[in-house]
C-alpha cells in the first residue's frame, strides 16, 4: 500500500490528538509519534470491528452495516464490556433521534394547522394550544469502569 492511500485510511491525526488530550492533565503533552501510534490503533480497531460486522450482514445477505452490528461485532470479539455501554449509547441515540423527529412532525403539523385554520374555542372559551415535545440534551455519557475509572464523553452528531 502506498503512503498516501495508508494516510487515506488512517482517522485523522488531529482528532486522535485532541481525544487523547481530552483524557490527560492539562499540562500533559503528547508526542507527534504517540499521536500516530494511537491513530493506527484507532483505524485498525475499528476495522476490525467493522469487518466482522460486515461478515455477519454478508451472511445474512444485506448490504448496510447498522449499530445493532457493530454491537454484536464488539460482543463476538470479546469486547462484552464496551459493547454493553455502546448498546446503551445506541438506545440513547435512538431515542433522541425519534424525539427529534416528533418534534419536527408536530412543528410541521403545527405550522400547517396554524395556516389553514383558526384555533378552535373549547367549553371554558379557550384556544385550543398544542405542545411541542423538547428535545433531549445532545450530550451522552456513559462510563467504562474498568482499569483508570475513565469518562467518555460523546456527542451526538447533529
Amino acid at each position: 500500500m502506498k503512503m498516501g492511500e495508508e494516510q487515506e485510511r488512517l482517522l485523522p491525526v488531529a482528532n486522535v490528538g485532541k481525544i487523547m488530550k481530552q483524557i490527560l492533565p492539562s499540562n500533559a503533552k503528547v508526542s507527534k509519534e504517540a499521536k500516530e501510534t494511537m491513530q493506527e490503533c484507532a483505524t485498525e480497531f475499528i476495522s476490525f470491528v467493522t469487518s466482522e460486522a460486515s461478515d455477519k450482514c454478508h451472511k445474512e445477505n444485506r448490504k448496510t452495516v447498522n449499530g445493532d452490528d457493530i454491537c454484536w461485532a464488539m460482543s463476538s470479539l470479546g469486547f462484552d464490556n464496551y459493547a454493553e455501554a455502546i448498546v446503551r449509547y445506541l438506545h440513547k441515540f435512538r431515542e433522541i433521534e425519534r424525539e427529534k423527529a416528533i418534534h419536527k412532525q408536530n412543528k410541521t403539523t403545527n405550522s400547517a394547522a396554524a395556516t389553514t385554520h383558526q384555533p378552535d374555542e373549547d367549553k371554558n372559551g379557550e384556544e385550543d394550544e398544542q405542545q411541542i415535545g423538547t428535545t433531549s440534551s445532545n450530550l451522552f455519557e456513559f462510563r467504562v469502569l474498568e482499569k483508570g475509572n475513565s469518562s467518555c464523553f460523546f456527542t451526538k452528531p447533529s
